[in-house]
């Protein structure tokens, strides 16, 4: 398993943190990638997108920070989606807005139903295939939105969890975080990702639904929508 995941890095130049999603459960290779995005993508980068057949991005940054880092394209002609995993400001939410990663992954979990829905029906729709996934760095969204994507189709908890672990690698976390700048000029830490925090998420959706599927079906998933995903995604 560890080798087989390891080969889904794919060197896209200026894109950071890009992968083939599948190979996890019944998610086939080659339809589905994971991303950082593509404000710094290459000329060269986006003959290597063209060469994997890319049809669809979606993006799920605040439009914030589509505004301030957008998107490259170099010519391509995909379809992109902006489903922001996050309200865009936090007056918007509920909750009181996570003050650190901890806090982050349960409030992604109770705000991006409406993304996560509206993902999977564009992800089983036929035409759609292949796709990209991305948010900044392809971390913490991304990896939500691709690990519920992967449950869906059967993966295991500990091959989703190794799925989600190697943005550490593709970011060069593993040594502990590192300075990066915000949208806003600011400079922040990227902090690495570990188990925990995408347990804490899908602790949050069978709390509160009491499996995936019924927290997708309470943001307007229906049975159809979740076979067509899976027809479309699968091996």
């Amino acid at each position: 398993m560890t080798d087989d995941v390891q080969s889904a890095f794919i060197d896209i130049p200026g894109v950071r943190n890009f992968r083939d999603a599948g190979g996890v459960g019944a998610l086939r290779r080659g339809v589905l990638f994971r991303s950082g995005s593509f404000h710094t993508l290459t000329p060269e980068g986006a003959l290597r997108l063209k060469a994997l057949g890319l049809r669809t991005v979606i993006d799920l940054r605040s439009r914030h920070e589509l505004d301030a880092f957008p998107d490259l394209r170099h010519d391509l002609d995909h379809e992109v989606l902006h489903l922001p995993t996050l309200p865009a400001k936090p007056e918007e939410s509920a909750r009181p807005w996570p003050e650190d990663q901890v806090d982050l992954y349960p409030f992604m979990a109770s705000t991006a139903g409406p993304s996560l829905v509206a993902a999977i029906r564009r992800l089983g729709a036929p035409g759609t295939l292949s796709a990209v996934v991305h948010c900044a760095v392809g971390k913490d969204r991304t990896g939500l939105t691709i690990a519920v994507v992967q449950s869906l189709l059967g993966a295991s908890e500990a091959d989703i969890t190794a799925d989600y672990l190697l943005s550490n690698t593709g970011l060069g976390l593993l040594d502990g975080p590192t300075p990066y700048l915000d949208e806003t000029g600011a400079e922040r830490l990227s902090r690495p990702v570990s188990a925990e925090l995408l347990v804490s998420s899908f602790a949050w959706i069978h709390d509160e639904h009491g499996s995936v599927p019924a927290y997708l079906h309470a943001h307007g998933a229906t049975e159809a929508d979740l076979d067509a995903l899976r027809t479309n995604l699968s091996a």
